[in-house]
């Protein structure tokens, strides 16, 4: 049992998936799991599992709250943060912590692993810090054809180890001392980005951010968000427009906003056209609606949730 790092799982409907993620960490080390007031039963029973607290919301806190809340019951030198659709292989996380402790690192406050699917293929897991014309290239979906465009570092195959601006929440693994320093997540990020802004706040603080190619753990991919395309899309705009007000200053939030409201919604829909895609068209238009619905509240009144 690893006693200097607690591990934080943030739940929602997550299925059969929670259990096999604990299953993982049983007998590694302490966790805490934040129930999100989820209606699929996944969270039943997994109290009586060894070395793990459960924390049931009474409503969904998003992920940045209820990560928050998990971490102010561990009294741990680290944080794993771990996605339930994620699972950590023997020795995973015993050989990220060891990589820590290493002087040549003493200055890296997050720590990532090489994430692998069911297939054993290598995600794409680290970022780039973004600006105002990246968040342009995506919602003209140019990121596809020139990668470089993109958050995600997508052109690089993650097979060495090296300092990055980001490594993704799925496996996050921080040193407890940054978290509390930095008040943890940015609890105006519901779900999306609130890891990326993470990072760059501990970037802004003299801290980096390491990949370990020669670690890995299981990351589906995903995860229950499948469940709800239409409002995840909703998510992720919403946190780009809260991250580009927070990072960008005017001009760059106002091209943020322009081209997420403007040129987004139309390149997603021809290429749903394309493809010939009906769901994908709702979901774009759907998203859309929740967007607008949203903004007045975020404008006139500084609601960001």
């Amino acid at each position: 049992m690893i006693k200097n790092v607690t591990a934080v799982v943030v739940n929602w409907n997550s299925g059969t998936q929670l259990l096999e993620c604990l299953n993982s960490l049983q007998n590694v080390c302490p966790i805490v799991v934040v129930d999100n007031s989820s209606t699929d039963g996944s969270c039943d029973g997994v109290s009586a599992l060894d070395n793990v607290k459960v924390i049931a919301a009474k409503y969904n806190l998003g992920f940045g709250m209820a990560s928050n809340l998990a971490a102010s019951h561990a009294q741990t030198e680290y944080l794993l943060f771990l996605n339930p659709d994620a699972a950590v292989f023997p020795g995973t996380l015993e050989r990220a912590l060891s990589a820590m402790e290493e002087p040549a690192y003493s200055n890296v406050g997050i720590c990532g692993v090489q994430l692998v699917d069911a297939t054993n293929a290598v995600a794409r897991s680290c970022a780039r810090f973004p600006s105002s014309a990246m968040f342009a290239a995506q919602a003209l979906g140019l990121d596809k054809f020139i990668p470089q465009l993109g958050l995600l570092m997508s052109d690089w195959p993650h097979n060495s180890t090296q300092h990055v601006d980001h490594v993704i929440g799925a496996f996050f693994l921080v040193r407890t001392e940054l978290f509390k320093s930095l008040q943890g997540f940015d609890e105006r990020f519901f779900v999306y980005l609130e890891d990326l802004d993470f990072s760059l706040r501990a970037k802004q603080a003299g801290w980096g951010s390491l990949y370990l190619a020669d670690v890995q753990a299981f990351h589906k991919g995903g995860g229950t968000s499948d469940q709800i395309k239409a409002r995840r899309l909703f998510y992720v705009l919403r946190s780009r427009l809260l991250y580009a007000n927070k990072h960008f200053g005017f001009w760059g939030s106002l091209v943020t906003f322009l081209s997420t409201l403007l040129l987004e919604p139309v390149s997603r829909s021809v290429l749903a056209l394309v493809r010939r895609s009906r769901s994908d068209l709702k979901e774009t238009w759907q998203a859309y609606g929740m967007l607008l619905r949203w903004l007045p509240s975020w404008v006139f009144k500084g609601s960001t949730r």
